[in-house]
């Protein structure tokens, strides 16, 4: 029988240790710079990534979180048309210019259009005649008072003739300027041979102006990343979320360190080499070295450190994340790689610790699962409300993630020989996600000061942590006074 191995140092986590503060010339927390790197490729102006959980990620936080400077990654328990439709309603949320409008024949009732701008949420319709050619625009304002739901499109819609448009190439203050002018919200855009671009809109404008430092691609569209697993029919989702504009594609299992996990890095790599491929989730520098090797742009790092994960007491096995963040992110910055920290954050002090060890990003599941925004359901106990997060290796998400996999109802005798890692819960109902956000990096750029680093990296290079005992983290919260 082989000798026990046991490493010499305490593994930490964030409740182990504190931040020694050292002297600052920032004299103010907004004199701090946030942006990151989330992979070799996607820059953010803040730390902040969104968890792909079903009760946390899908387009509407997904939106929000770009918005802020983050982003959002969406889960994968849906189906394949899903997942793509959900990415694509991120891509076309915004941007300088929609390049492929949405229209509708020039035939078709009002009612078809009510109904096609309430399913994607939009306030106008290019109207197309038979041969496609665009021969008007039909807005929300156009079929506001209209009472005859059967009427024809074209009888309600500005004829092209009407229409005032723009030539391709013009800057956003000349659009602004056409749109105001004319006291108009949609601004077709074609070439001097009439042939469409796309379409400006003035809410487009606005939220330029309102989210300076939203995640955006080269062509002013809001950035998004999509969870796909290993299996043969991940691939299919993998293409499909690429087809809809995806931005990252992060291969994410419970067990990241494995020949599964890492064939399915290396044949994304392969089939995408232009889209960053983000592997995950291990817990050791040589899980993070053979991420890297098979061709990962970042990776997630953490086994068992989520509130609603239970797989180091099923299992046996996990690191406690703060040493297990500082080892892989020693191993990442060696290989030029970011690290994305998972698990485990539950402060904004728990982002400036992960993020003093090494990391360049951290990804947080239930602390905006209660948001607004997030998908999970929303119930009332005790006259609070609260909605509810679960872990994705939980029994019902099981279940679920089958049911979606084999297209139909999982036999209830089959529950039994599910072995869960993840638990169900509820958290405090939070209101809007912005508010949430704007603490935690609120919290971030506080920490930033008094380390004296200007940026993350030189966070990365002041930071110095001392162990702290029971009485010491006491210390660090609210004591000796009654509070409410």
């Amino acid at each position: 029988m082989a000798a026990m191995k046991l490493r010499p140092e305490t593994a930490l986590t964030f409740d182990d240790v504190l931040l020694v503060p050292k002297r600052s010339s920032i004299r103010s927390r907004h004199a701090v710079n946030t942006r990151t790197q989330l992979s070799r490729a996607i820059s953010l102006a803040i730390p902040i990534v969104s968890a792909n959980m079903d009760t946390v990620t899908e387009s509407a936080l997904a939106l929000a979180i770009a918005r802020m400077g983050g982003i959002g990654v969406l889960h994968r328990f849906m189906t394949i048309e899903r997942q793509a439709a959900e990415v694509e309603r991120v891509k076309r949320a915004e941007g300088f210019m929609v390049e492929q409008p949405h229209s509708i024949a020039a035939d078709a009732t009002v009612q078809q259009a009510r109904v096609q701008l309430a399913e994607h949420d939009i306030g106008g319709l290019l109207v197309c005649g038979s041969d496609d050619e665009v021969v008007g625009l039909v807005t929300t304002r156009d079929l506001l008072f209209e009472t005859d739901a059967q009427r024809p499109v074209r009888e309600v819609m500005t004829p092209r003739e009407k229409l005032v448009t723009t030539e391709p190439g013009g800057s956003i203050d000349a659009a602004r300027a056409k749109l105001h002018s004319h006291r108009l919200e949609k601004l077709p855009v074609f070439s001097s041979d009439g042939a469409l671009h796309g379409l400006i809109t003035a809410q487009d404008i606005i939220k330029i102006e309102q989210w300076p430092n939203a995640t955006k691609d080269a062509r002013g569209r809001l950035r998004v990343a999509a969870a796909v697993g290993i299996r043969p029919s991940d691939i299919d989702r993998a293409s499909a979320c690429v087809n809809a504009g995806v931005d990252a594609l992060v291969v994410d299992i419970a067990h990241g360190h494995s020949d599964g996990a890492l064939e399915m890095v290396r044949a994304l790599k392969q089939r995408f080499p232009k889209i960053d491929i983000i592997g995950g989730n291990v817990a050791s520098p040589e899980g993070v070295r053979d991420m890297v090797a098979a061709g990962a742009d970042a990776v997630k790092v953490g086994v068992g450190a989520g509130s609603i994960c239970i797989t180091r007491i099923v299992t046996g096995f996990g690191v406690p994340q703060l040493t297990a963040v500082a080892e892989c992110a020693e191993a990442g910055r060696a290989l030029g790689v970011p690290i994305i920290a998972d698990g485990g954050i539950r402060t904004s002090g728990d982002i400036t610790k992960a993020l003093a060890v090494g990391a360049s990003t951290v990804m947080l599941g239930s602390l905006l699962a209660g948001t607004d925004e997030s998908p999970g359901a929303s119930v009332v106990r005790g006259g609070r409300r609260y909605k509810v997060v679960r872990g994705m290796a939980s029994l019902t998400a099981n279940i679920d993630r089958q049911s979606v996999e084999a297209h139909r109802e999982v036999d209830p005798e089959d529950w039994e020989r599910v072995v869960p890692e993840g638990v169900e819960a509820m958290v405090p109902a939070r209101g809007p996600v912005k508010d949430v956000v704007y603490q935690l990096v609120g919290g971030l750029r506080s920490g930033l000061s008094y380390a004296g680093a200007a940026s993350i990296p030189e966070l990365w290079e002041h930071a110095e942590f001392v162990r702290i005992t029971s009485a010491g983290k006491q210390e660090s919260g609210a004591h000796d006074v009654e509070t409410r």
